[in-house]
């Protein structure tokens, strides 16, 4: 038996910090967590800065390895601790390659183009910071919906995962989206909701999330 690791996660209590929280239970990790949030000025102490200085959450701390944003630290995972029975990245070049597609289009597309514009610049998100934007955060919701018709057109095969029958860490990525959607009343195609069903039905879906609700002030 080797050495475990020893593995630290930074960030608790949004859609991003759940990603590595539940790619962590996929994988039957142990690890401990530091459960900061964001824009608490917890990311900006003199200890996190020193490790992240982008002094942003999720951080994964490896040993002495440190990486941050949510779906690199989840690929990180799934590279490193994958096992026969538990991958979360398709093994042949081209299914990679069609994963990492994926992961691409849900990250750029969905998350940051549309659903982060959206949080930006919010009235009732962080519209006090980044400037109040009605007709962005419209046109944000537009653009989400029109590019969620990729996910609908891939999901009409009745497909179980984006991957098809393996769930992969693109799943990860894409439920965290429909659930932001759903929550800013974006709204999202009828046959992911079968397929966000089943995601929720998953055990270490149910685990990340309650390992990614902030702490209960004394």
């Amino acid at each position: 038996m080797g050495t475990p690791p020893d593995l630290t996660l930074w960030g608790v209590g949004t859609s991003r910090t759940l990603r590595p929280h539940w790619a962590m239970h996929e994988l039957d990790l142990t690890y401990r967590t530091r459960p900061i949030g964001p824009r608490t000025g917890e990311t900006k102490t003199a200890e996190y800065t020193a490790l992240n200085p982008r002094q942003k959450v999720p951080l994964l701390q490896d040993g002495d390895f440190c990486i941050g944003e949510s779906p690199a630290i989840v690929a990180y995972l799934s590279r490193t601790y994958s096992t026969p029975e538990r991958a979360l990245i398709p093994e042949s070049q081209r299914e990679y390659a069609a994963w990492l597609e994926w992961c691409f289009f849900i990250v750029t597309e969905l998350d940051s183009t549309s659903l982060y514009v959206m949080r930006r610049h919010g009235a009732h998100a962080l519209g006090h910071i980044y400037g109040v934007a009605p007709e962005v955060v419209a046109r944000a919701g537009e653009y989400f919906r029109e590019q969620l018709r990729h996910v609908e057109v891939a999901l009409s095969d009745d497909r179980a995962y984006l991957m098809g029958d393996r769930f992969t860490s693109a799943d990860i990525l894409l439920t965290t989206c429909l659930e932001w959607a759903i929550a800013y009343g974006v709204g999202i195609c009828d046959n992911a909701r079968p397929y966000l069903d089943r995601i929720r039905e998953r055990p270490a879906y149910q685990r990340g999330q309650a390992a990614n609700t902030p702490p209960t002030a004394p």
